[in-house]
């Protein structure tokens, strides 16, 4: 099972070299344009709000549970449209939200990913690195929790350099998961 597991990390390594590649990508993109970049990601997400709402709506109006609208999705799709309005309305107070969104994500991915390093630490040599990125996950999101006034713009410093510096270490994952995409035997049963 864990050999099978190994070529099978192996075979997706250029999965993990394409994560990497686009934190590194993201991160210079937030230092070259950081005012860009924050008004991009708030109205994305203000965009995605509106139309997933619209869709809730739709869909929940639509679906009968015993000829009746499916109120809890019709209710997700009202939230998901105020949501959306209130971003274009209000983007800063939204910018706010969202950077503390990341930060929640950037722990809870942090944990899984250290979780994981545990669980291939005998499998795999390196998995420091796994685990390095993911105490920088979790580190990156407790410093945006414990300051989210800061300011985008040093934000936008610190995401980059948590991108660049998450990419660099998933790119040299990938290579040495590259190496393991042919090495595993059958079990013997």
């Amino acid at each position: 099972m864990d050999a099978l597991l190994m070529k099978t990390l192996g075979r997706t390594w250029w999965l993990v070299l394409l994560r990497g590649i686009a934190a590194i990508v993201f991160g210079i993109l937030a230092w070259t344009w950081p005012i860009a970049t924050v008004i991009t990601l708030v109205l994305f997400w203000g965009a995605y709000a509106l139309i997933d709402g619209v869709a809730a709506l739709v869909g929940g109006w639509q679906a009968k549970d015993s000829g009746k609208p499916m109120w809890p999705i019709v209710l997700i799709g009202v939230v998901g449209i105020a949501a959306g309005i209130f971003t274009f309305v209000q983007p800063g107070v939204t910018a706010i939200a969202l950077l503390l969104l990341i930060a929640i994500w950037a722990i809870a991915h942090g944990v899984f990913e250290i979780t994981a390093a545990i669980r291939l630490r005998k499998e795999i040599e390196n998995e420091w690195l796994l685990i390095l990125s993911g105490v920088l996950s979790v580190a990156f999101g407790a410093l945006m929790i414990l300051n989210p006034g800061a300011g985008a713009l040093a934000v936008l410093w610190i995401l980059g350099a948590f991108s660049v510096a998450y990419g660099a270490l998933l790119v040299v994952l990938a290579f040495k998961l590259k190496k393991h995409a042919g090495t595993a035997t059958p079990a013997v049963a």
